[in-house]
């Protein structure tokens, strides 16, 4: 059955394309599990957990993106496009399934280069960023008629979301891609550091949202970052760790260096980062006897300033486990914080879904085999997608009709776990 799509204004010069209950970039946060692509006139989103097919799409230049709507929504939807006048709902029937599915292999590509969860702690390995970037110079060729701006083929080559892309290929930090989660258990969380005859007042480790760094800096586990408190010679001090990213290059230039944001219930204070080994460490002169969170950040990274970087942000709600300690939990609205529980649970949907690709790629079959609907074609670089705008039916699996990225079968290859 063809998908059903509603065309509705929603400002006097935006319009949506969209597929009931879609992530779109007219909402406030599409989430991190939404793939972004510039197009000729708009912007398309898909929601990579949900199995989002047919994209949403946001349009502020109907005529430009005319040229387009019929090859990815199909004739109807152009037309009823053209000539609107009230939100309609409308069947999605592609008059180019091979586009289509091309068009969402190359937004899920750049969501890859920008948020996959590459980590030593939980063992997910990275994706080279040079077979990944040329690959979507390969995509983005196919789809030159469609996409436009960053993500065309003649694009600058940032990310999606316009942050820049750190990573270099083929160049690593040393032992960092070779490296085992057990290696990290310090960083992580395990034994506290040598503080001689300081007294421990608390520790605990942490998650850290995402959107407030640059892909390949930190490691992308919920452990990864790990804190002690102690008292020494009448001060209080603050130690924090974080694990550097797999994906990381050899050098980071300074202004890429994180900051650790640390909420005591006496205020929030700021330690820098340094880069030791395979560890970002830091530490400050802590204003309490007890923690409420840490936070990771680059400056300047982020939908929002942190609160603490800059003023006037209502403060976030945290997450942390704690232990030798009590911990003082600061409220917050939990839905889009750093710290939050909502947000803990969608990166860990996304941890889901990669290792469900890596073993997808690995050769897997556990997650039965693909039946194509009838009427489906394989031509282009996508993958199959039905003609109708119905996708092969993939047993419950998402992204099952997205054959895997040349840089995932090459992180399975390089992986011994795989």
């Amino acid at each position: 059955m063809p998908d059903i799509v509603r065309i509705q204004r929603i400002q006097p010069d935006l319009w949506t394309i969209a597929p009931p209950g879609s992530p779109s970039t007219a909402g406030r946060d599409p989430g991190l599990d939404t793939a972004v692509l510039e197009v000729v006139g708009g912007y398309l989103t898909w929601s990579l957990t949900a199995g989002q097919r047919v994209p949403a799409a946001t349009l502020h230049d109907l005529d430009a993106a005319q040229e387009w709507l019929w090859a990815l929504y199909g004739a109807d939807v152009a037309l009823a496009v053209d000539e609107y006048t009230v939100p309609v709902d409308l069947a999605a029937r592609p008059e180019r399934p091979d586009l289509a599915a091309t068009l969402r292999r190359l937004g899920y590509a750049h969501w890859a280069a920008r948020w996959w969860p590459a980590s030593t702690v939980d063992g997910i390995a990275a994706l080279d960023p040079g077979l990944l970037e040329r690959e979507i110079a390969e995509l983005a060729q196919f789809c030159e008629s469609v996409v436009d701006g960053a993500d065309s083929a003649t694009g600058s080559g940032a990310d999606a979301d316009g942050l820049p892309d750190i990573r270099e290929a083929d160049v690593r930090a040393p032992g960092r891609s070779a490296a085992r989660a057990d290696d990290y258990a310090l960083a992580a969380g395990g034994a506290p550091a040598d503080r001689g005859a300081a007294l421990l007042l608390g520790r605990g480790n942490a998650g850290w949202d995402w959107r407030y760094c640059p892909a390949g800096v930190v490691d992308a586990s919920e452990r990864a970052v790990s804190w002690e408190l102690f008292r020494s010679a009448g001060g209080t001090t603050v130690r924090v760790h974080a694990v550097v990213s797999p994906s990381a290059t050899a050098e980071l230039p300074a202004y890429l260096s994180p900051h650790a944001l640390i909420r005591t219930p006496a205020g929030s204070v700021d330690a820098v980062l340094e880069l030791s080994g395979d560890t970002w460490t830091g530490e400050v002169a802590g204003p309490a006897d007890s923690i409420a969170g840490v936070e990771i950040y680059v400056p300047g990274i982020g939908p929002t300033a942190l609160v603490g970087e800059a003023a006037g942000v209502p403060p976030p709600a945290v997450d942390v486990h704690v232990t030798d300690s009590a911990a003082f939990i600061e409220p917050g609205d939990g839905q889009h914080s750093p710290g939050s529980t909502a947000g803990a649970e969608q990166r860990q949907r996304i941890r889901e879904l990669v290792r469900t690709r890596l073993r997808m790629a690995a050769g897997d079959t556990g997650f039965g085999a693909m039946e194509p609907d009838a009427g489906t074609t394989t031509s282009g670089p996508g993958g199959v997608e039905g003609a109708e705008g119905s996708a092969p039916r993939a047993h419950g699996y998402p992204l099952a009709d997205i054959a895997p990225l040349r840089a995932e079968i090459a992180a399975v290859e390089e992986d011994s776990d795989f």
